[in-house]
């Protein structure tokens, strides 16, 4: 009887063990996501936003689309961006993708 009694006793314990032995490989799985894409585009949004918010007038930035260009004028939502001697048009702020060295345009 003692040892039915120490068996019982005992059961409640390894269930709790193989409930953690059950979640272990989705808490693995969990980590493994975090390290490998949500922190990583969490970083490169960070270095976007402050790119963004060091653009000044006279910098060569590249937008989304691939258009090149020189800052001609900043406002909080759009920036000009003069792409050729006296032709300017205007993007949205974050469609601004790159910034340039300087002098990279007349290299192109």
């Amino acid at each position: 009887m003692i040892s039915l009694a120490h068996a019982q006793s005992a059961a409640p314990a390894a269930s709790g063990m193989e409930m953690i032995q059950q979640f272990l490989p989705l808490i693995i799985i969990f980590i493994l996501f975090w390290f490998m894409l949500i922190r990583p585009q969490m970083k490169r949004a960070k270095e976007q936003k402050k790119m963004l918010s060091e653009i000044q007038k006279g910098d060569e930035v590249i937008t989304a689309s691939g258009q090149v260009g020189k800052v001609a004028k900043i406002s909080e939502q759009y920036v000009s961006l003069e792409i050729a001697d006296g032709v300017i048009t205007h993007v949205q702020k974050q469609s601004i993708q790159t910034l340039l060295p300087k002098g990279t345009i007349k290299s192109l």
